[in-house]
């Protein structure tokens, strides 16, 4: 276990230790009274970076100079622009690059995911997933079970913390698997929680589903980008995620699927067909019959939103420069170094509480912050500090240091506040 030092001096010299130290001047910070903010809430929309504009406008000069012909002209192509993104997704998320794909938003792709992996039957029709999941992924869910005629009471079972605890015990969710057995279709969990920051074991999850015969599948919203994935060795029937929050494709930014490739190449599979999944080499044929692509990009329906995959781009291609493993190395020291400061208050007898939990291996760079208290007067003191972070109901700040942009000595600020604040 790290020895963490609470100076200033301290937090310095880790940063000027920090081999990804000179990945932060490639973004930009919202300014706080002529200085940077601290801002910790990559976990609800990344920074942009400076080079999104580059990207764009590499864009719209194909537009101006080829129009309509940008589909088959230029450096990047439209018609084939979802593959300029296929390495660096893969390399986030663990696959090979058949397997991703980089599609329309997240719950839209949620959606025709379930359309291909929840298929009830009368005996198999059970889906077991997180009590507190984020409401888009309930919605969904209750949705999809009221499209096959099931009751969302009957049909859903939600795995939740034993009385007096925050977060998931492992063995408790390979239990309701196991109890559930062949009633289980799928199984559908986030990676991450967005309210505790806890980081589920998705490959005892996943091997727990697939012995019962389920299948199992993931919403890594607040995991891609911020911890090391395996989906394909894991053996992951199929994930989905958002692309605004660690991987900075801004606002609205695309969503990415996952497919193991036992599927992605199985075209019995039902799904919901589109133009743009159709066979590339057919596709301007303009025939009956659709024929899908290999892999996940079989699951397109629409052709590429051109200038939102362009800013996604250009953050990928930053991962890709600064890599996953050394992104997770840095982000255990920043967020125990977080822990730490943290700790200072709470041993002084604040009223507040790590809900995330302690071991590195279960979460991520967000901690939960149980107020228990005025949480909003403190949430409001930070903000006209300064610290952008985030407040979720009914009583939980959210810090999340992510590592490609912050620094030591940002975490070390907002510990400089909480002193204060608390004598």
């Amino acid at each position: 276990m790290q020895h963490y030092d609470r100076t200033l001096e301290y937090a310095r010299a880790l940063d000027a230790q920090d081999p990804l130290r000179y990945f932060r001047e490639q973004f930009y910070f919202p300014p706080h009274q002529g200085e940077d903010s601290i801002y910790l809430c990559g976990n609800s929309l990344g920074l942009q970076a400076k080079n999104i504009a580059v990207y764009l406008e590499r864009e719209l000069e194909q537009w101006r100079t080829y129009g309509v012909e940008g589909h088959f002209k230029g450096e990047y192509p439209w018609l084939s622009y979802h593959e300029y993104l296929q390495p660096q997704t893969a390399h986030i998320v663990g696959a090979q690059e058949s397997e991703v794909v980089v599609m329309n938003t997240l719950t839209v792709n949620l959606h025709l995911l379930l359309v291909s992996f929840y298929r009830p039957t009368r005996r198999r029709f059970k889906i077991i997933m997180e009590a507190g999941a984020f409401p888009s992924d309930q919605y969904a869910v209750e949705s999809q079970v009221k499209w096959h005629g099931l009751k969302p009471e009957t049909a859903i079972v939600e795995v939740a913390p034993r009385p007096g605890e925050d977060t998931l015990r492992t063995a408790d969710i390979i239990a309701t698997i196991e109890q559930h057995g062949n009633e289980t279709a799928l199984v559908l969990f986030g990676g991450v929680n967005y309210y505790t920051g806890q980081f589920f074991d998705l490959p005892a999850i996943t091997a727990a589903g697939h012995r019962v015969g389920a299948y199992v599948g993931f919403d890594l919203a607040h995991a891609a980008g911020n911890v090391l994935l395996e989906l394909h060795n894991w053996n992951v029937d199929f994930a989905a995620w958002c692309s605004y929050k660690y991987l900075n494709a801004g606002p609205g930014g695309p969503g990415g699927v996952f497919i193991h490739e036992q599927h992605g190449n199985n075209t019995d599979l039902p799904r919901l067909a589109g133009w743009w999944g159709h066979d590339e080499r057919q596709r301007f044929l303009m025939q009956k019959g659709f024929q899908p692509m290999p892999g996940a990009a079989g699951w397109q329906l629409s052709n590429t939103l051109l200038f939102s995959f362009a800013a996604h781009r250009a953050s990928l291609d930053i991962f890709m420069e600064a890599t996953m493993p050394a992104l997770r190395r840095k982000s255990e020291q920043l967020t125990g170094y977080l822990e730490f400061l943290l700790q200072q208050q709470i041993q002084a007898g604040t009223a507040l509480q790590i809900i995330t939990p302690a071991n590195p291996a279960e979460r991520g760079c967000q901690l939960s912050v149980l107020t228990n208290g005025n949480g909003k007067q403190l949430f409001q003191y930070l903000a006209r500090h300064g610290v952008i972070c985030d407040w979720r109901e009914p009583n939980v700040i959210r810090f999340a240091p992510a590592p490609l942009y912050n620094t030591f000595t940002d975490v070390w600020r907002l510990g400089d506040l909480l002193q204060p604040y608390f004598r």
